[in-house]
C-alpha cells in the first residue's frame, strides 16, 4: 500500500462508497469481486521471475482465445455471430459475448505481441528463432479478429498504444523527454479541437456517426438521473433501482453501463471519485517514466497500454467490474515492493531441472553471470 497510494486510495474509497449504497450488499459483494484485480496481478508481479510469468500467462490465455475465436467466427456461426443489440446488423463475437469484448481482447493481445516481438525474452529464449515467429503469427490472428470484430475504439485504442511502444524503442529516448511530448501533445490536441472541431471528420472517417452509435444520448440520459454529483450514488450502484427502470423503458437494447469510464466513475463515485482515478493514472504514469531509462523493457508495455486504456475508456466503461481491460490495468499500475526472499533448498527434481538448463546453455555458447 505505501508503494501504491493512489491505488490504495482509490480502492478504501471504494469500500467506504458501499455504505451509502441503495443496495449495500450487492454493492460489497461487487466490490470483493474487484479486489481480484489487484490480488490477481500481485500472483504475476510477486512470482521469482515477473517477467517470465506474465509472458507466460498472456501466451497461454492468447494461445486459447485467439484461436477458438477464428474457429468460432468462420465454423460455428451460432456461437461466433449474432447481432449487433443496436443497429441490428450482423457482428462477429468469437468466444465472447459481444464484438465490444472481443475488441478489447484484441487490444490486450495485440499490444502484448507487438511489445514480445520487438523485446524479446531472456537470453536462453532469445536463442529460440520460433519466439518471434510465434508473435508475428498470433499478431496476424489479432488484427483478422479486430478486423472482423469492426470495434473502433479497440482499433484507435491499439494503434495509440502501438505507436507508444515504437516510440520507446527509441534509445535516446529519456523519460523527462517523454514528459514533455505527453504535455505538448495534450495542448497541441486540445487546441486543434477547439480551433477546428476535428472530432466530427475523425469519427466519420471511423465509420460512426457523431452520437458514436447513441452513446452521447446515454450519457445525456445517465447524467440527468445523477443526483450525487459530489460522491456519487455508490460503488456499482448506478445502473440498479428506478434509475435503470427509467433508463430500460426508453432505450430498448437495455444498457447497463455508461458506455465512457470516466463518466461511469462519476456516476457512482463522483467527481471525487473521479478525482482518484485520475491521480491513479497520473502516479502510473510517472511511476513508469522512472523505469523507461532502465534495463525493464517491461516498462514500455506498461506505458503503451496505459494511454491504449486512457483512450478506450472514452467510449468503453472498463474502469469497472471484472473487465479484462482493468485487471491489466492493475497489472502495469502497481509496483510491487522489493522484498529479500528466503533461499529454499531444491529438491531433486529442481536440481535435474537446473542441470538440464546449465548444460542447454553451455551447447554453442558460455554460461552468463
Amino acid at each position: 500500500m505505501r508503494e501504491n497510494a493512489w491505488i490504495s486510495i482509490f480502492v478504501i474509497y471504494c469500500l467506504i462508497a458501499v455504505f451509502w449504497s441503495d443496495i449495500p450488499f450487492v454493492a460489497a459483494k461487487r466490490w470483493f469481486k474487484t479486489l481480484g484485480h489487484p490480488v490477481m496481478a500481485l500472483i504475476i508481479l510477486t512470482d521469482p521471475n515477473p517477467l517470465g510469468a506474465f509472458r507466460t500467462i498472456m501466451k497461454r490465455c492468447a494461445y486459447i482465445l485467439l484461436p477458438l475465436s477464428v474457429l468460432f467466427i468462420k465454423y460455428l456461426p451460432q456461437y461466433g455471430r449474432g447481432f449487433d443489440e443496436w443497429t441490428g446488423s450482423a457482428v462477429n463475437r468469437g468466444i465472447n459475448l459481444n464484438k465490444n469484448e472481443l475488441g478489447y481482447v484484441c487490444l490486450v493481445f495485440g499490444l502484448f505481441f507487438i511489445w514480445n516481438f520487438l523485446n524479446q525474452p531472456s537470453s536462453a529464449e532469445r536463442r529460440r528463432p520460433s519466439e518471434r515467429t510465434i508473435s508475428a503469427f498470433f499478431l496476424v490472428i489479432d488484427l483478422w479478429l479486430l478486423y472482423k470484430a469492426s470495434s473502433a475504439t479497440a482499433a484507435v485504442a491499439l494503434f495509440v498504444g502501438s505507436f507508444c511502444i515504437l516510440l520507446l524503442q527509441l534509445p535516446k529516448l529519456r523519460a523527462r523527454d517523454l514528459r514533455i511530448v505527453v504535455v505538448l501533445a495534450l495542448v497541441a490536441a486540445a487546441v486543434v479541437e477547439l480551433s477546428f472541431n476535428v472530432d466530427a471528420p475523425l469519427i466519420s472517417l471511423l465509420g460512426r456517426n457523431e452520437t458514436l452509435t447513441d452513446r452521447t444520448a446515454v450519457w445525456h440520459d445517465a447524467l440527468s438521473l445523477s443526483n450525487s454529483p459530489i460522491f456519487g450514488t455508490g460503488f456499482e450502484s448506478f445502473w440498479s433501482g428506478k434509475r435503470l427502470e427509467l433508463l430500460w423503458a426508453k432505450w430498448w437494447w437495455h444498457p447497463n453501463q455508461a458506455h465512457d469510464g470516466y463518466i461511469e466513475t462519476y456516476l457512482n463515485l463522483g467527481f471525487v471519485g473521479v478525482a482518484a482515478l485520475l491521480g491513479m493514472i497520473l502516479a502510473t504514469f510517472l511511476k513508469i517514466t522512472r523505469r523507461i531509462n532502465g534495463p525493464d523493457t517491461f516498462a514500455r508495455f506498461r506505458m503503451g497500454f496505459l494511454f491504449a486504456v486512457v483512450v478506450y475508456n472514452f467510449t468503453e466503461a472498463t474502469f469497472k467490474g471484472v473487465a479484462l481491460v482493468w485487471t491489466i490495468f492493475n497489472l502495469i499500475a502497481i509496483d510491487p515492493p522489493e522484498v529479500a526472499q528466503e533461499s529454499v533448498p531444491m529438491s531433486a527434481d529442481q536440481m535435474e531441472e537446473l542441470s538440464d538448463e546449465v548444460e542447454e546453455r553451455e551447447f554453442g555458447t558460455t554460461i552468463e553471470a
